[in-house]
């Protein structure tokens, strides 16, 4: 394994098409504009429910919709872009980058250059930049993770420490020194925009960034969890064959909008410079080299669930629809 330079479809054995791979990696403007102009259209819908519903008990079912309309694209969106190939116009994907990670609460080039070392790293451990819990995964564990606790606390303290200049080894290791400055500026900047967003809407008594960013981003935060929570959890740590530590799994066509088709996972991580919009043409190609997705979004953390809490019993913990890593 010391050969390979990164986990890919090269280090896992996948063949494809050289021409074939080409077109698929050909950038476009015109699909990444129609789902954004979608995703616009959605946010308009569902906030405007919010709107009607204020002050209802219908509030809380509109605000889950909205939140999740709004949250897991932002993720979505952030993580298409930090590969730069949402959009082929380079300034329309660093702008968007920049609007869907501070939506998010993330620092865009922490994230740009920690997503880059998981790729290089899937599921390694001590050199995936991306794990983000202790595995194997407890109920406790599992908890901390939907709830976004973990996240938000983790993404609070890059800011801070980034803002600072008090890089961690980790972040040391996965970003380029030049590159170091930018991290440092960006972080503060972004801190400059929350506090500033904050410090105004306080002084003016404005209510709707609370209203419509910062709790929707909150509710929508679980959900967009559980689509992330299942692209590496019990799955094989420490090898190169993507097939083996990642997931890719069913959805209908609203969670793969939402989503981008990272539900193709493993297609994702074989070849990241594909455009999400050409996941699935990619999956018919190399389909008969994957294994077969697991079974779909809720169906999927459901088991997963079910694993941890056996787990935490010090029970069997073996997966009885999904795949999984062999259990000892």
């Amino acid at each position: 394994m010391t050969s390979f330079s990164a986990t890919n479809g090269e280090s896992s054995g996948i063949k494809i098409n050289r021409k074939d791979l080409k077109q698929l990696m050909r950038r476009s403007d015109k699909p990444g504009l129609k789902w954004l102009a979608t995703w616009i259209a959605m946010l308009a819908i569902t906030g405007y429910s919010v709107h009607l519903s204020l002050g209802t008990a219908w509030v809380y079912l509109t605000m889950l919709a909205y939140g999740t309309v709004l949250t897991v694209p932002c993720y979505s969106l952030s993580h298409e872009c930090a590969h730069g190939t949402a959009f082929r116009s380079r300034w329309l994907n660093e702008a968007l980058f920049w609007i869907s990670s501070l939506l998010y609460f993330e620092e865009p080039y922490h994230r740009r250059y920690s997503h880059t070392r998981h790729h290089t790293y899937t599921w390694i451990n001590g050199k995936d930049a991306q794990m983000p819990f202790a595995t194997p995964m407890t109920l406790k564990g599992w908890l901390l993770e939907v709830s976004g606790i973990a996240l938000l606390q983790f993404e609070l303290g890059v800011f801070l420490r980034n803002a600072l200049g008090k890089f961690s080894k980790h972040v040391i290791e996965f970003t380029p020194k030049s590159e170091l400055p930018k991290l440092k500026w960006s972080a503060r900047l972004c801190l400059v925009i929350y506090l500033g967003a904050t410090a105004l809407c306080w002084y003016s008594g404005t209510l709707w960034p609370l209203i419509y960013i910062v709790i929707p981003r909150l509710v929508g935060g679980p959900v967009m969890l559980f689509f992330t929570l299942i692209q590496h959890v019990e799955m094989k740590e420490d090898q190169y064959d993507i097939r083996q530590s990642t997931r890719s799994f069913k959805t209908n066509w609203l969670g793969r909008f939402l989503y981008m088709n990272m539900n193709n996972h493993i297609e994702h991580h074989s070849y990241p410079t594909v455009p999400f919009y050409a996941l699935p043409a990619l999956n018919k190609l190399i389909s008969d080299q994957l294994p077969q997705p697991d079974p779909g979004l809720f169906k999927t953390n459901l088991e997963v669930l079910s694993v941890v809490v056996r787990r935490s019993l010090g029970k069997n913990t073996k997966a009885k629809s999904i795949r999984q890593a062999l259990q000892p």
